[in-house]
């Protein structure tokens, strides 16, 4: 299957193995530029393994082929592109514990794009105004709420200007209180053209944000659709039986 034009992000037969166990099973998926894809499926279905594959967090098998933007996702010069307009944001924020909020936004322009200072101060404090904490600028990320170190964690990532955001389930480490809060974040930033994939439990932001829905288990796409189709009328029973359990419990 060739990748199609409008393609962004195109992954072929991607196959990922831990010795004799394979995570992923030989996935083809094609994501268009400004689509907002969110991944579901059950723990251990190999959501979290795909995403970190499409910037080589994880290697993957060699007949496998991931392009972004044309550039092939492999070891190599062309990685360090690929990485440049691709962020990502963690479940665990990940933030430089010894810096403030705002030189920990402020670092990668500064390292990768060589931002002057200036440049990327002014940067950094338009994110943190836009992800609601200005106020937060100069304290240090353990002085902050779970909630707000994501929102952190999210505008480092756009201060790279990436042109596809990956989350990896940004809200699974909070208190429940604080999952509104980066889930409303998010729900901004779907509407600003950023192509956008994200690993997520939260079945009602899922159908609210998504352009399309993918349901994986066992490594596998299962089924991939409208939140319509998925959460409406999933054509599969395994998808079916997934989202009774979790929109029941």
């Amino acid at each position: 299957m060739e990748t199609q034009a409008s393609s962004l992000i195109s992954v072929r037969g991607l196959t990922k193995a831990y010795g004799n166990f394979t995570v992923l099973h030989g996935i083809d998926l094609d994501i268009a530029e400004g689509e907002v894809v969110c991944v579901i499926g059950p723990s251990g279905s190999g959501k979290s393994t795909l995403i970190r594959c499409i910037n080589h967090l994880e290697a993957f098998a060699e007949e496998s082929r991931i392009t972004v933007d044309g550039i092939r996702v492999q070891p190599g010069p062309a990685l360090a592109k690929v990485r440049a307009e691709v962020g990502m944001v963690f479940q665990s924020f990940n933030l430089f514990p010894h810096m403030s909020v705002l030189k920990n936004v402020m670092l990668a322009p500064m390292r990768v794009r060589k931002s002057t200072v200036p440049e990327a101060e002014r940067k950094a404090r338009e994110l943190l105004a836009r992800v609601g904490i200005s106020e937060q600028a100069e304290k240090f990320p353990g002085q902050l709420s779970g909630g707000q170190q994501q929102r952190v964690a999210i505008a480092r990532a756009l201060a790279m200007e990436p042109r596809v955001l990956l989350f990896d389930e940004p809200t699974s480490a909070l208190d429940p209180e604080m999952v509104g809060e980066v889930l409303d974040v998010m729900r901004k930033l779907a509407g600003t053209g950023v192509t956008m994939v994200i690993v997520t439990h939260e079945m009602g932001f899922a159908r609210q944000v998504a352009d399309r829905v993918i349901f994986m288990d066992g490594g596998r796409l299962v089924e991939i659709g409208t939140p319509a189709e998925i959460f409406d009328t999933p054509r599969e029973e395994r998808t079916r039986g997934f989202l009774r359990a979790v929109l029941n419990h």
